[in-house]
């Protein structure tokens, strides 16, 4: 293995392991976007490296299977991570910070890392524990919540929603991996607010919906805007609503949580890509009533 942090060049790229719960947590690419990635390999080759975790592919799974399909050198670097948590949290961290996601990822995104650091402090109370103790009663400890709140710029409460839809994505995805994914690429509609309430659900209950999904029977309540500067979740009636005036609501939700997800970043560039496509929807919109 390669010294940590140090770029090199592996000569057989077979070595490199593809873990499928690491790459399912990745957004999928669409065609369009793939070919346009492959054309800029072959023209300016693969300036990013691909980051592994003891021989294991965190970020680059595109990147490696044009690679090895033109014979490619592939150019990696190496992190050093505790556990399969913490490459999860790196992943996590890694893709919302790089992307540009829709409301229904980066909820999903965020409560995977809200579980997962549940995780690795479940794993690790006797530390937790003793850390609390040498902190003496007067110090307070920040909550994951609200950490993680914090690192995201939303609240508390929309963190904890979030863990409830990451776990009923979850667990559809040990179901039916394609219906997971088909819910985080948008091809498949649930609003957040009813994965929150399938989170407390039984077995029964999540193969219902699954059931329905598959039948294209599943009706989703479309989520409108929210009356609440920090809720995330509120639903509206829509049963009265224009076609257009419900259009307007998704675009207009969507866009807000894209921009909220840059507020604490200096990515500029996303910001006016993301005004861009507002802007473009908007007209799409304008011509269509």
């Amino acid at each position: 293995m390669p010294q940590e942090h140090n770029y090199y060049f592996i000569t057989d790229a077979d070595e490199i392991i593809i873990d499928e719960k690491f790459k399912r947590i990745l957004p999928l690419r669409t065609e369009a976007e793939l070919i346009s990635l492959e054309n800029s390999i072959l023209k300016y080759g693969c300036i990013e490296p691909l980051i592994l975790w003891n021989n294991i592919l965190l970020d680059g799974h595109n990147r490696l299977e044009i690679l090895k399909k033109n014979e490619l050198p592939v150019k990696t670097v190496s992190l050093k991570l505790g556990s399969r948590e913490e490459a999860i949290v790196y992943l996590i961290d890694f893709q919302i910070t790089r992307r540009n996601l829709t409301p229904i990822q980066l909820s999903y995104y965020r409560g995977l890392h809200y579980n997962t650091e549940k995780q690795i402090q479940g794993s690790n109370q006797y530390t937790v524990k003793s850390a609390e103790a040498q902190s003496g009663p007067r110090q307070t400890r920040q909550s994951t919540a609200e950490r993680l709140a914090d690192h995201y710029n939303v609240s508390r409460n929309t963190i904890k929603r979030d863990a409830q839809v990451a776990t009923a994505i979850d667990v559809i995805g040990e179901t039916s991996s394609d219906i997971k994914i088909d819910i985080l690429s948008g091809k498949t509609h649930i609003t957040r607010k009813q994965l929150k309430e399938m989170s407390s659900g039984t077995a029964d209950d999540i193969s219902a919906v699954i059931a329905e999904i598959e039948e294209g029977s599943f009706i989703s309540r479309r989520p409108g805007i929210s009356s609440g500067a920090n809720d995330d979740y509120a639903e509206v009636d829509s049963g009265n609503m224009q076609p257009w005036e419900k259009e307007f609501g998704k675009m207009t939700d969507e866009f807000r949580q894209v921009l909220r997800s840059h507020a604490k970043t200096e990515d500029t560039a996303s910001v006016r890509n993301a005004l861009r496509s507002y802007i473009t929807m908007l007209e799409n919109l304008y011509n269509q009533i």
